[in-house]
């Protein structure tokens, strides 16, 4: 079993940058795939980026393409969005997950974390 705890959350204007954290417990955490995904008010949640046990496979929704990267560190059971070029529609609440099996969809995730608000002004 994994624990996630996201940080670095917070208010930001428009075209800024943030850069969330998401640090898993367990000697496992390398093993598993990391997803990051988010929910506004009123929307359903959708998935943001995914990166692969290994490092070797990354995902992005079309929406953040050029603006958000997705990096892991095993060593320190953490992986990492950073997230530039800020829009005020970025607005959510973002949550990691990890999984063993599909980064693309929400059903191949195991474990999520609490979540962390991101606010964009416009």
């Amino acid at each position: 079993q994994v624990q996630l705890v996201e940080s670095g959350g917070g208010l930001v204007q428009a075209g800024g940058s943030l850069r969330l954290s998401c640090e898993g417990s367990g000697r496992t955490f390398s093993t598993y795939n990391m997803g990051w995904f988010r929910q506004a008010p009123g929307k359903e949640r959708e998935i943001v980026a995914g990166i692969s046990w290994n490092r070797i496979t990354t995902y992005y929704a079309d929406f953040v393409k050029g603006r958000f990267t997705v990096s892991r560190d095993n060593a320190r059971n953490t992986v990492y969005l950073q997230m530039n070029s800020l829009k005020p529609e970025d607005t959510a609440v973002y949550y990691c997950a990890a999984g063993q099996r599909r980064l693309d969809y929400g059903p191949g995730y195991d474990y999520w974390g609490q979540g962390t608000q991101v606010t964009v002004s416009s």
